[in-house]
């Protein structure tokens, strides 16, 4: 089959993602702060939520996907050596496929393994084990299909049509339709990290999760369920290995826990901060670090809900939320007003695009034109803890009082992260009127993943069940343009007719902040919702 030459690849490949050129060489990179750095020791980590399966392919939650992160790869992968201002979208670069060809139909994608990888258990890497993995996420018919991972990365395997095995260091992933953001969602967790073949096999799809195994810097050592995951460093790994001896990852919902914990040596890095503790903490001589991540904490309208079909009600809602207020008061500047949907992080977002600015007078307005001058009562549903959700109580809590300012009553229903995140994508029932989630892709396919009626619950992001067949038509001819300038054009206006429609009310964008330790040096905060640990080392 005919390829692209190489400086072709690279014109198509950087289109909405600044992707670099493919070499066969591993990256490095080295610490942010250029200090001399400290071989061994043991990095704690603690995080705002329990984790959920150890299996990359049905592992929900960013707190989950950082864990795994460490230990399984994909075929390509985002380089997250640089933080946010350095790096504003992660380049693409070769992980376990040293290089990738387009066909020129844009469906065919050819890649170039890497040789001499071995999985943590001791089993191979080569085509055969990328072809397991793919079957296990698409193939009904094969022994080894996970319904339930397939569901979970169904996403990024839309369009696909057939995998074949070229030699053992080749392999062909051919697509029905061209989808030009296809390198990129297999770099996205929870789509195509490889797991080991043997595994499978030897514990079963339900087994993995507690037997991880793949080929990343550091493999799986122990777990114990609401206390700890512990890694240790993988000594076969074939770049450059961690400077860490092992690192634990330690569940700790509550901030203040969290908090406590690093101010007592107990952990050195601490996910989500309390906005009030930051101050203090810099006092003390404690790093803090943060990013422009692409994410959007945002209200999903259920469409099944008759007074949530109303639009001037959602546009109503939208203009009632003082996003500054929740931003700069409530959150301490740790996070800014979010006024699209759309995640940032990508070409097609544009942060000066503005929908929806607090004016509760018009969100009155609106109520009365819908009929309903005195308001109504709705269920709002809510995590208490999670990846990404910040301070979902509180936050619920202040929307539950900027609505009854214009005469909406809610009553919060909460739930914790793991089991919020598997219902979400159950949808809501008829009663309750909207409920919340916190995503984000470092690519504009992820305004599909939430809008498209493709993805629509049952099984999809799109909780609230939303359907815009214009909307749609606009998404689908941006995912399968080649053309990186036409691409964006259309998804620019299929997010002005959702935003139109007010089909959610995005509230904030993350920053990201991470609390570290002084003797901690290397660690980063990119612009992705995870992070590497091989360049982390600790100072004693």
């Amino acid at each position: 089959m005919k390829k692209y030459s190489r400086s072709v690849l690279i014109t198509i490949f950087i289109c909405m993602f600044a992707v670099t050129a493919c070499t066969d060489s591993p990256s490095s990179s080295s610490p942010s702060d250029g200090a001399q750095q400290a071989s061994g020791g043991t990095l704690i980590i603690g995080t705002e939520s329990e984790y959920d399966q150890l299996d990359p392919h049905r592992g929900q939650g960013w707190v989950t996907m950082r864990v795994n992160h460490q230990i399984y790869e994909s075929l390509v992968e985002e380089d997250l050596s640089k933080d946010s201002q350095a790096a504003p979208v992660p380049a693409l670069k070769p992980a376990l496929a040293t290089k990738w060809e387009v066909s020129p139909d844009g469906k065919t994608y050819t890649f170039t393994l890497r040789e001499n990888v071995k999985f943590h258990d001791g089993t191979p890497f080569d085509a055969a084990a990328v072809e397991f993995n793919v079957r296990r996420l698409t193939d009904e018919s094969f022994q080894y299909y996970d319904k339930i991972a397939a569901s979970k990365t169904f996403r990024t395997w839309r369009f696909y049509d057939s995998v074949k095995v070229i030699d053992p260091q080749t392999i062909d992933i051919t697509l029905k339709e061209p989808f030009s953001t296809f390198p990129r969602m297999l770099a996205q967790i929870n789509s195509f990290q490889i797991i080991s073949p043997e595994a499978v096999k030897k514990y079963g799809n339900d087994g993995l999760g507690e037997h991880p195994s793949g080929t990343g810097p550091f493999k799986f050592s122990t777990r114990v369920r609401g206390e700890k995951v512990e890694l240790v460093r993988n000594e076969e790994y074939w770049g450059e290995k961690a400077k860490l001896d092992k690192v634990i990852f330690r569940p700790l919902p509550d901030p203040a826990a969290r908090v406590t914990a690093l101010q007592n040596g107990e952990v050195d890095v601490i996910a989500v901060p309390p906005p009030d503790s930051l101050e203090g903490l810099k006092k003390r001589g404690f790093q803090v670090v943060s990013g422009l991540p692409p994410h959007v904490w945002y209200i999903v309208f259920n469409f099944t809900n008759p007074i949530m079909q109303k639009k001037e009600v959602r546009q109503a809602i939208n203009y009632a939320i003082n996003r500054e207020g929740i931003a700069n008061e409530l959150l301490k500047g740790t996070a800014k007003p979010a006024y699209t949907i759309q995640s940032r992080g990508h070409e097609a977002f544009d942060p000066n695009k503005k929908w929806y600015e607090y004016d509760p007078e018009k969100a009155k307005q609106l109520l009365a034109q819908a009929g309903l001058p005195d308001g109504f009562e709705t269920t709002f549903m809510t995590s208490i803890d999670g990846s990404g959700q910040l301070l979902p109580l509180p936050m619920a809590e202040w929307i539950q009082r900027d609505l009854a300012k214009v005469g909406i009553k809610l009553k919060i229903q909460t739930s914790e992260w793991i089991q919020y995140v598997n219902n979400f994508t159950n949808g809501m029932p008829p009663e309750v009127g909207m409920n919340q989630f916190s995503s984000g892709r470092t690519a504009p396919y992820f305004l599909a993943m939430v809008a498209h009626s493709a993805f629509k619950a049952p099984g999809g992001f799109n909780s609230g069940q939303y359907v815009n067949k214009e909307a749609d038509q606009l998404m689908d001819m941006a995912t399968h343009a080649i053309n990186p300038d036409e691409a964006i054009k259309y998804w620019k206006q299929a997010e002005e007719m959702i935003m139109e429609d007010a089909a959610f009310a995005p509230i904030v964008n993350d920053t990201a902040p991470y609390v570290v330790s002084p003797n901690v040096k290397g660690f980063i905060s990119p612009s992705e919702e995870w992070y590497d640990l091989v360049q982390v080392s600790i100072h004693n």
